[in-house]
């Protein structure tokens, strides 16, 4: 949690000099270093207090308008909260408590997911109670993420 700083002044012009700063060309680019990280992780990395994860999803959602890529954006977000909320990967016993990390998970992302890409998240969440025990997807070109979210645009 940030103190408010991260929202005073040209946030995202410290943000994309923080990427720079770092050697990357585009937040989309430092973000994909570090596919399984939380956007929190992420903001801590560019600035402490001063940058925060909502700044983060934000600029990673306009780099992909821009870029016709807001598909790889929102497998890119399942696959954040996915790794922070089932690290072990898919769980093997569906019980309270794995039940509750699978929901915690796609809650948010659902959450995170633009309007233009909603009916398709309702259908992945849909078919991810099939999912295998133990898959865990390390980034937004995931095998069965390109599956169930096509790079086509919606």
């Amino acid at each position: 949690m940030t103190d408010g700083r991260s929202w005073r002044g040209d946030w995202k012009t410290r943000l994309r000099e923080r990427v720079r700063k770092r050697g990357y060309d585009s937040l989309t680019a430092f973000a994909d270093a570090r596919p399984t990280a939380s956007l929190v992780e992420l903001a801590e990395d560019l600035g402490k207090g001063d940058i925060a994860g909502a700044q983060i999803l934000s600029g990673l959602f306009a780099e992909a308008e821009q870029r016709n890529q807001v598909t790889r954006f929102v497998r890119g977000i399942l696959v954040r909260m996915l790794s922070q909320s089932l690290p072990q990967g898919w769980p093997a016993v569906t019980d309270d408590a794995s039940r509750f990390a699978v929901s915690k998970a796609l809650g948010r992302w659902s959450g995170y997911t633009p309007e233009s890409h909603q009916q398709r998240a309702d259908q992945v969440m849909a078919s991810l109670r099939a999912t295998p025990p133990g898959w865990r997807p390390l980034g937004p070109d995931d095998e069965l993420l390109l599956t169930l979210l096509p790079d086509h645009e919606a």
